[in-house]
């Protein structure tokens, strides 16, 4: 399911932005022009000029570039300040949860949307929480809009499922099936049989949304989204993988530089991240702001990723800036905040980089956004400005939801 290019609101009016430093991601930089027009990126280039009476903006040489991608959040189930009345992150009453929807407790009214706007992220992935061997089934949306069919842009855009401790420990607390990281196993892979079998039958009356969403995966209409962060967790998703057949992206990876080589080789992504925690628990010792680089070293596809509200949504930008001081690259410091998130959600071919046909999801900053002293100057996604920095009052103003 996806949605129109632009939302229910008032249609986006037309704008040439002059004069920016743009960033395309995919090319090099240049000194021009960037047109928006029905939602859409019409002309970009060093020479473009704007359509007669189109409304123009002089960037006056500041950075333009594609609208920040998060592929992994709880934003809007996990609310800001609101306890466990907000937080919808995990349904913890089975192990096997498949068939939930995590769009169906997303409140885009949560303050946390509004941070993400001035951290110049556009796009989300919601994920549920990982409290079970399987949580649910997450969305892909936009980070402004009056209710999420609004905002949606990939539904579901995978099912995610959780390995390591804390599936363990919250059945094991309940004396109840996963409570070591073999039962874990064994839950997924009954889960997977139980869909296998459920395929073979053709019985309008056995219809099971947890089957379902299992099946979507085992036709990989969607992508099998693990949590693991220790190298044993690891090897034990890979194995899942390769037993059912299924496209995995790993989110987290604490220890997969550990098997960096194994993963670069079978082009599975990495989600890495948060990267400004504590190594608060067990699997966590390993965390550092080194491995980004050492797995885009060893050529595994990286995204960097908040974890919000584990790392604050606005804060995505900074952990690629401090992972670049550990060893990342430039070029794919900006990648795995823009083209990579947006190709692990299937959605590339709408965002992540700035080319004529896009989506008109773009952010103006006053310079260099990996240089920890810029900020996001001007929002726009789907070509209709949403954000912008009120710099006398040095505030960030937000359009009215639905305006």
């Amino acid at each position: 399911m996806t949605t129109p290019r632009t939302s229910g609101a008032a249609p986006a009016p037309a704008l040439a932005i002059l004069n920016a430093h743009v960033v395309p991601i995919e090319g090099e930089p240049f000194d021009g022009t960037v047109v928006l027009e029905d939602g859409r990126i019409t002309a970009l280039g060093a020479g473009v000029e704007a359509p007669s009476g189109m409304e123009t903006l002089d960037a006056a040489g500041k950075w333009l570039l594609p609208g920040f991608v998060d592929a992994h959040v709880h934003l809007g189930t996990h609310e800001e300040g609101e306890g466990s009345a907000g937080d919808d992150t995990n349904e913890m009453t089975d192990p096997v949860m498949a068939g939930v929807r995590v769009l169906d407790a997303i409140n885009p009214y949560d303050p946390g949307f509004d941070d993400a706007l001035a951290g110049g992220i556009t796009t989300v992935n919601v994920n549920p929480g990982s409290g079970n061997p399987i949580g649910g089934l997450a969305v892909a949306i936009h980070t402004h809009g009056r209710y999420i069919e609004e905002m949606l842009l990939r539904s579901p855009s995978g099912l995610k499922s959780a390995l390591g401790e804390n599936p363990k420990r919250v059945y094991g607390g309940k004396e109840k099936t996963p409570s070591t990281r073999l039962g874990t196993a064994l839950i997924i892979r009954k889960a997977f049989k139980d869909a296998q079998n459920y395929l073979g039958k053709d019985d309008e009356n056995a219809r099971d949304p947890h089957l379902e969403a299992l099946a979507m995966v085992l036709r990989r209409e969607i992508p099998w989204r693990q949590h693991a962060h220790r190298a044993d967790d690891i090897a034990t998703a890979l194995r899942l993988a390769d037993e059912f057949g299924y496209d995995l992206v790993l989110d987290h990876g604490t220890e997969a530089h550990l098997l960096a080589d194994v993963l670069a080789e079978r082009g599975t992504p990495v989600l890495i991240g948060p990267l400004f925690t504590t190594k608060s628990k067990v699997e966590l010792r390993g965390r550092s702001l080194a491995n980004p680089g050492k797995l885009a070293a060893a050529g595994v596809e990286i995204s960097i990723i908040t974890d919000h509200p584990v790392i604050p949504i606005n804060f995505l930008v900074h952990q690629a800036t401090l992972a670049m001081k550990e060893g990342l690259d430039r070029t794919t410091a900006l990648r795995s905040i823009t083209l990579n998130p947006a190709k692990v959600l299937g959605l590339a071919d709408r965002l992540g980089s700035l080319a004529v046909g896009k989506d008109a999801d773009v952010v103006l900053w006053s310079g260099d956004p990996l240089d920890v002293m810029q900020r996001a100057l001007g929002v726009w996604i789907g070509g209709r400005k949403v954000y912008s920095y009120d710099t006398e009052a040095r505030a960030g103003v937000v359009v009215p939801r639905g305006a």
